[in-house]
């Protein structure tokens, strides 16, 4: 389906791009007299501001599969889909308090790093290693990927020029100027991201109320379809493989979350570079709230446009362009495109743009995160480990830019979208497991040793191949496959020190998690409104 742009709509979207280019190239240049340094290029120069990073952290989450894969799963089980979400509000809580403190008291670059220092630079480059394959063949190829498949479907731009055009405009800026373009085009992204989603939510819902407004929109959607504002499944749904009711909220989805917000190079390096720890767990705290709303943009438009579809007299005022591609129950992803045609002119470039923007800052961030890691983790430790800072920046671009061309030749190969996106859980689902194991006992325990985490980081693989084989719901499978890791590598521990310390165990005192009166505030008040929103969609 193609939709109808006018004029306009390509004068606002090309008028995004100019900005994001020119603010990115801007931010890019070199201070007069300064030639950038690994710090700057890497790390911002330890500048950002908690704003800054607040909203870059919302941009490089959101991409395509949000857009399109949530109001997908709204139009197809409601807001159930919103846990995804609003428990990952409440996972940043934790990585600002208890995280961070100890990745920036390290003064960590790459998250790889932080393995040499607490066990080995063996351990270090093999997750090093498994890092740059996972962005570069799944990460960067998907988001490359799905985003295309979006503007092929909305815009009518065949598959190949979509890659292309998203990879050039995604590295026109951040192969240059490192994390500091991107984090600060991220705050304009955002921007971008959130209006053109709310434009698309007020649509729907005024919709469905026959004009009435937002307000009669929600009323009349909940009113058709209460069954779609249940946040806990019970067995009887289609869906509790995916969502096991309870589980989901004591279950696997914490190892998904922990994971991704809290050892996720290209999640974590934002709050690297601010400017103190203070101003990185206000950033996380932004985060976190505006995590809050996500699913008011994300997934009730696909919960308007399942009332809409199924609403006679609604489909009969849409007349024949209701009629395109419109989502049914086996093609749900076809929901957030479907709603795009309806805007009005404007409108559509401005939603049009969010979406844009949400693929970009996603590839923007894998890129420099990717580059990151070969640089800082591979590059200084085997191949030149007297680089300057020149030879240091000048890998980084080049790094970068040969993950980009890998991607984009491995993007179309990715198949349905359906194949993709299964594909992606199911590896991470795989190997997260393991990886949080050893990350959250290397943190918290001393007593775990180097050749422990090592059994268990490899044990993990064939206990969650095990479970697979199970038809226990796919969460449940990652939570055990955690926990069983975690009894590993502290029996392992145990026979191997006896019970003593590793001498590269973390020192934990309380002095080390104390936050700030705002950031206490800020966390208790997600927390209450959590409670209040599960309270009241249970």
């Amino acid at each position: 389906m193609t939709t109808d742009f006018q004029l306009l709509d390509y004068v606002i979207f090309i008028a995004y791009a100019i900005l994001i280019l020119g603010v990115g190239l801007w931010v890019s240049r070199d201070k007069k007299g300064h030639e950038k340094n690994a710090e700057d290029y890497f790390l911002a120069s330890k500048s950002l501001p908690w704003w800054a990073i607040g909203a870059s952290l919302i941009a490089a989450n959101i991409s395509a599969e949000q857009f399109i894969g949530m109001s997908g799963s709204g139009f197809a089980l409601g807001l159930a889909i919103a846990s995804y979400e609003w428990m990952a509000a409440l996972t940043l809580i934790i990585v600002g308090k208890y995280f961070l403190p100890i990745f920036i008291e390290k003064g960590l670059y790459t998250i790889p790093e932080f393995v040499e220092k607490r066990f080995s630079t063996n351990l270090k480059t093999i997750l090093a290693v498994f890092w740059i394959g996972l962005y570069v063949f799944v990460n960067l190829a998907s988001v490359l990927y799905l985003g295309s498949l979006a503007l092929e479907t909305i815009m009518g731009v065949p598959m190949i020029y979509g890659v292309i055009g998203l990879a050039l405009f995604a590295a026109a800026y951040s192969l240059y100027g490192g994390l500091s373009a991107v984090a600060w085009t991220d705050v304009i992204q955002v921007i971008f991201l959130v209006l053109g989603g709310l434009v698309t939510t007020y649509l729907a819902l005024n919709t469905v109320s026959g004009g009435e407004g937002v307000i009669e929109g929600i009323k009349t959607v909940y009113d058709a379809a209460p069954d779609r504002f249940a946040m806990i499944l019970d067995e009887s749904n289609p869906e509790f493989q995916n969502l096991p009711g309870i589980g989901v909220l004591v279950g696997g989805l914490w190892v998904a979350n922990l994971y991704y917000w809290g050892f996720n190079q290209y999640i974590i390096q934002r709050t690297l570079a601010a400017k103190s720890l203070k101003e990185s767990q206000k950033g996380i705290l932004l985060a976190a709230f505006l995590k809050l709303i996500i699913p008011v943009i994300v997934v009730v438009p696909g919960i308007a446009a399942y009332v809409m579809v199924n609403d006679p007299e609604i489909m009969a005022s849409l007349g024949e362009a209701g009629q395109l591609n419109m989502p049914t129950s086996d093609q749900a992803d076809k929901a957030y495109p479907w709603l795009l045609q309806f805007l009005p002119t404007g409108m559509k470039g401005i939603a049009f743009a969010a979406l844009a923007a949400a693929i970009v800052s996603s590839l923007a961030s894998m890129l420099n995160s990717t580059s990151t890691i070969f640089t800082m983790d591979i590059y200084k430790q085997y191949i030149n480990k007297n680089a300057s800072d020149k030879a240091t920046v000048n890998t980084g671009r080049i790094s970068a830019g040969v993950a980009l061309v890998i991607a984009c030749i491995m993007a179309p190969l990715l198949g349905g979208i359906d194949q993709a996106f299964q594909f992606i859980q199911e590896y991470t689902g795989i190997v997260s497991p393991g990886i949080l194991a050893v990350f959250m006992l290397g943190l918290f325990w001393k007593k775990t040793t180097n050749k422990a985490a090592i059994i268990g980081a490899l044990a993990s693989i064939p206990i969650a191949i095990l479970f697979k084989a199970t038809t226990m719901p796919w969460m449940d499978q990652m939570g055990l496959t955690a926990v069983l890791t975690m009894v590993v590598i502290i029996i392992t521990s145990l026979i191997q020190r006896k019970g003593k310390d590793d001498e590269k165990g973390i020192e934990i005192t309380k002095e080390l998690f104390k936050t700030s009166p705002l950031f206490n505030i800020g966390a208790f008040t997600v927390m209450l409104i959590l409670v209040a929103l599960y309270a009241l969609f249970w």
